[in-house]
């Protein structure tokens, strides 16, 4: 498949072969032309990230069809291909594994790397903060231990797969997101992943456009306890309302280790104290009954309780808490999801936080508090710039109309808004907060860009397919020519 998800594809963790030919053949059933003794490092599905030592597999998407960049990908430098039939401009002797069809070679190859592994596997789910919790967790156990997660959000019905085929027989931990948008997707990803710890973040707002309520979407998460193995781990939020509705699912699936995280007093992670400053959340927590003290890099209560969620994963597996703790000081949002950069303008700078990559009616209420909580230099504004959520269904228009709660008690001082459901909202709020609305992030960039000045903070969100990147690409650009007019005056 020419591009599918990710543009960049991590090597393994150690030099030695991830795959041996004769292991990928009588994985996958496949046939050969000639004999194959390679020794691949890495699988890959998108030609364009092929380097020297991956196997590449041909998948056949709705766009693009894999066996079109076969010869690409080895002339990249893989050392074979996983094919359903002979691709166009490869030699009679290239290196190729036929296969009936090769997405299921590739979900074979998959579940033969899950049964070699002998980690310890975590797997993350949930509304909104799967992949911070993941990230957290991939962190943190690699101060204990070989550590594999997924990259990006490699978290559905391929990535899933492709994830299992990567991960190193050598791995003490595996940590794997996994995301759904419909009922029953989860139940497929969970028993290909067979988790012994599965930690549900929380449950949101989120895709309501596919469920009939929040229930429903509780009900669609607790499925990822159909794969857990024996004498398995549930990690849960206590402090949200499906938190019962939850643990009574795992209890249903016989899982008697039901551990939970929050401020609440029962809670097995406990939230005793935090204090947020601007690139970091210093905090108190009590863990099974161990009061312990540790630092996150990057500011947010939410994100703390992500933190909470993690550690206690960490613990469920077998992992040493204390060093996992003290490895989150040195955690930084993934790209688009809460970076902090410091820009500098005319007349002094300002500071960026992309959030761009994703938007939840419970995340931008998130990215408010946490933009509420930043103090401007002097004369600056905290602006919030905000792009439709999408799959939000029937209730998206009321739902986009009551962020104005959470902005008026952030004390955001400006809202900028694309998109028609973006129009409620931006509708809803008083006059005096109001930037500017336009049709989509091509429009508003440029509105944005005239209107920020020295001083301000400015947090940039929405739905992926709202590029809101755009406007994330405009401030670095203004910023790039301030920087460039300096050096030629």
């Amino acid at each position: 498949m020419r591009h599918i998800g990710q543009s960049k594809v991590l090597r393994t963790m150690n030099s030695s072969p991830l795959w041996q030919a004769e292991d990928v053949i009588r994985a996958v059933r496949g046939q050969c032309l000639h004999e194959q003794t390679w020794g691949a490092t890495n699988v890959v599905i998108d030609s364009r990230t092929a380097q020297v030592g991956d196997l590449f597999v041909a998948l056949q998407g709705p766009v693009h069809d894999g066996h079109d960049h076969v010869a690409a990908a080895i002339e990249a430098g893989a050392v074979a291909a996983i094919v359903a039939r002979q691709p166009a401009q490869t030699p009679p002797d290239a290196p190729l594994v036929f296969v009936e069809d090769t997405f299921k070679a590739l979900e074979s190859l998959g579940q033969a790397g899950r049964i070699r592994a002998t980690s310890n596997i975590i797997a993350v789910t949930g509304s909104v903060g799967k992949t911070s919790t993941k990230e957290m967790l991939r962190l943190a156990l690699a101060a204990t231990g070989e550590t594999y997660a997924n990259e990006g959000s490699l978290n559905n019905h391929w990535g899933v797969p492709l994830s299992l085929a990567r991960l190193p027989a050598t791995a003490h931990y595996g940590v794997f997101e996994l995301g759904m948008n419909h009922a029953g997707e989860l139940t497929a990803l969970s028993k290909q992943v067979r988790p012994h710890v599965a930690l549900i973040t929380n449950i949101e707002a989120v895709h309501l456009e596919f469920f009939p309520s929040l229930e429903s979407i509780a009900d669609a998460k607790a499925e990822i306890f159909l794969g857990i193995e024996p004498q398995g781990a549930a990690v849960l939020n206590r402090d949200n309302r499906y938190y019962a509705r939850l643990a009574a699912a795992a209890k249903t699936r016989g899982i008697k280790n039901i551990l939970s995280f929050g401020r609440d007093g029962k809670a097995d992670a406990r939230l005793i104290d935090l204090v947020t400053e601007p690139e970091r959340s210093v905090i108190t927590a009590e863990i099974q009954g161990k009061r312990m003290s540790f630092t996150l890099g990057a500011p947010g209560e939410h994100l703390v309780m992500n933190a909470l969620g993690a550690l206690l994963a960490a613990m469920a597996a077998n992992s040493d808490v204390e060093a996992c703790a003290n490895a989150l000081a040195r955690y930084q949002q993934p790209k688009g999801r809460g970076v902090i950069q410091n820009l500098p303008v005319s007349g002094g700078e300002i500071v960026l936080i992309d959030e761009s990559y994703n938007a939840s009616p419970v995340s931008v209420g998130f990215a408010a508090r946490v933009l509420g909580q930043m103090m401007p230099t002097a004369g600056g504004r905290r602006v919030l710039v905000l792009g439709d959520m999408r799959e939000l269904g029937d209730t998206s228009p009321a739902l986009h109309a009551a962020l104005a709660k959470d902005i008026a008690e952030a004390k955001i001082d400006s809202v900028f808004c694309c998109g028609p459901m973006m129009r409620h909202l931006f509708d809803a709020l008083p006059a005096a907060l109001r930037g500017a609305h336009a049709d989509d992030s091509t429009a508003l960039a440029p509105l944005v860009a005239a209107a920020i000045h020295a001083g301000d903070i400015v947090t940039v969100k929405g739905s992926n397919s709202m590029a809101m990147v755009k406007v994330v690409t405009a401030l670095r650009t203004l910023s790039s020519a301030h920087a460039a007019r300096k050096m030629a005056g």
